[in-house]
Order: structure tokens, then C-alpha cells, then sequence
């Protein structure tokens, strides 16, 4: 994969992709990630990226000239081919009015050939790059940054990670919180004892079995798998109730699973 990074502050990005998952998956050949100063395609003495909106308003707004220029430069397909998906190509604007990021978006562009991450700056960017140039505009949350530099290093890093071969144990992110389709990937080849199924993780324990007085719940301990699956599967449900009950809705739960949900909520 290709991962082409506009911004104009391409400094921010020598410490974020030089570490862990992101730099081992550069040096296998895995992804090529490659950084566009905006600054470049500007034609004036001043390198302007910005302008003041039209029917006023507060702040400024990234130009569309420097920004079109730098996809031209990067020869991206035609948007209408990416939506399309004649070509396995995506155009990413980030800004805090974009649709949320979600892991299901990062398993999406993990089976991209190549993707171009602008980074918006400022009071937002001119509507004609959502409109004709990017094929998806996305947010990391529901807060507003001064900029899309660490929106872009988050995505790059939940893509990548998703890669066949960027992690050591290529299961181990198919068992992870808000990943879905578990039946599948056990057949090839996933713990059956593990998988969110789009819930969030369950606990994991390791040694020492007991520590400060605290110990390791004994279900983990018994070597029976159906029963640790249990066991993971309802402290899982019952995280998510806790921290993230919005991932309940439409979640597929057996009758025995609803049970148990009721009976928390009852406790409550």
C-alpha cells in the first residue's frame, strides 16, 4: 500500500511513523508512506494555502488551487472512478465534520491500494475539495483539533497495523475490539476462544496468577476453552455495557448472552 500524507506541517510527521507497527511495515516493503508539503503548490512569494471565506465569517479556509495541484501532481484517478471503484484508490479529507472513523473505515482502506490523507487546517477547506476531489471526508472523534496532522497519523496507524504481515501474529487483529464477522476468521485460523465480534476486548490477564493479593479469575485457569470462551465473551458484554453501550444495538447476541445483559442491566 501507498499512503500519501498533504499537510503543511510535514515536520509533525518524522516522529509518528518512525516507531513500532508503522516503521517495521515501511522497512518490509508493506507500505510506503510519503509526505506533500501544501506550501509547494502555492504561486505566490508568500506560499498562501488560505483565505478569508466568501460572506465572511471567523478564521480562514484552505484554497482549492494548491490542493488540486498536489492531487494532480500525485496522478490519483478521477473521483468518479474511485467511488466507482474502478481503481482500489480513496482521496481522505479529515475534518471534524466528516463521518467517524470506525475500524470497519480502516479495514476498508487496509484493502486499498493507495490513499491520500489531506490534512485540513484552519477554520475548515474550501467545499470544492469534499465536493469534486475527496471520495470520503472522515473525523476521529467528536472534538475539534486545530488540524488534521494527528487525525492522519491516527488512520495511518489503524490501516497499516491491518496489512497481512504488519503484525507479528496476523490473528491478533482479528480478535480486537470493534472487529466484526468472527465466525470467518476463526476458520482461518483465530483462537475460538477469543473474538469481540464487534464488542469491545475482554480483560486479559498474565503472570503471576496471583499479585498483590489480586488473582486471575479462576474460568481462565481451568484450560476448558468453551468455558473461557464464556467467560470472555460475557466480561466482554459486560465492558461494553459499561463503557460502550451504543455497540449493543444490532449486535448479534444468542438468547443465553441477552439473558445475561438483562440480568446487568437489572443490577444497575
Amino acid at each position: 500500500m501507498r499512503a500519501d500524507i498533504v499537510t503543511i506541517f510535514p515536520d509533525f510527521f518524522r516522529g509518528p511513523l518512525d516507531y513500532g507497527i508503522t516503521r517495521r511495515a515501511q522497512e518490509m516493503g508493506l507500505a510506503t508512506i510519503e509526505i506533500h508539503d501544501l506550501r509547494e503548490f502555492t504561486h505566490d512569494r508568500h506560499r498562501t494555502v488560505d483565505d478569508r471565506p466568501f460572506g465572511g465569517g471567523e478564521g480562514m479556509v484552505l484554497k482549492p488551487e494548491p490542493l488540486f495541484e498536489c492531487l494532480d501532481s500525485l496522478g490519483i484517478a478521477p473521483r468518479e472512478d474511485r467511488i466507482a471503484g474502478r481503481v482500489r484508490q480513496s482521496v481522505v479529507l479529515l475534518s471534524a465534520q466528516g463521518q467517524r472513523f470506525t475500524q470497519a473505515f480502516a479495514a476498508e482502506l487496509a484493502q486499498r491500494e493507495r490513499m491520500v490523507l489531506i490534512c485540513g487546517r484552519y477554520e475548515g477547506v474550501d467545499e470544492r475539495v469534499t465536493d469534486f476531489l475527496a471520495d470520503r471526508e472522515l473525523s476521529v472523534g467528536d472534538y475539534v483539533l486545530s488540524g488534521g496532522e494527528l487525525p492522519a497519523a491516527v488512520i495511518i496507524e489503524a490501516v497499516v497495523r491491518l496489512l497481512p504481515g504488519a503484525v507479528g501474529n496476523d490473528a491478533s487483529t482479528q480478535q480486537e475490539s470493534f472487529t466484526v464477522d468472527v465466525k470467518t476468521r476463526i476458520a482461518e485460523g483465530a483462537d475460538s476462544t477469543c473474538g469481540s465480534n464487534g464488542l469491545l476486548d475482554y480483560p486479559h490477564y498474565t503472570r503471576p496468577a496471583q499479585f498483590r493479593g489480586m488473582a486471575v479469575p479462576e474460568a481462565l485457569m481451568t484450560g476448558n476453552h468453551e468455558e473461557i470462551r464464556r467467560w470472555r465473551r460475557q466480561r466482554a458484554l459486560e465492558k461494553t455495557l459499561r463503557n460502550r453501550p451504543d455497540l449493543l444495538e444490532g449486535s448479534p447476541l444468542s438468547d443465553e448472552e441477552s439473558k445475561f445483559l438483562d440480568g446487568l442491566k437489572k443490577m444497575d
